[in-house]
């Protein structure tokens, strides 16, 4: 699964931990969060995410 970067703070969303500060479960990808996520650094949404290669 591929990791994210927020390019606001640099946060790196992985996959295989998920977001337990949300109640994202590990093994969620980044295509399944809900529309409401918000980078759990500095509060920015999805569409500020870049795919780490």
């Amino acid at each position: 699964m591929e990791k994210w970067e927020c390019e606001v703070c640099g946060y790196i969303y992985d996959p295989a931990e998920g977001d337990s500060s949300a109640g994202i479960k590990p093994g969620t990808p980044f295509e399944e969060l809900p529309d409401d996520w918000v980078c759990p650094d500095c509060g920015v949404g999805k569409e500020e995410f870049t795919k780490l290669d």
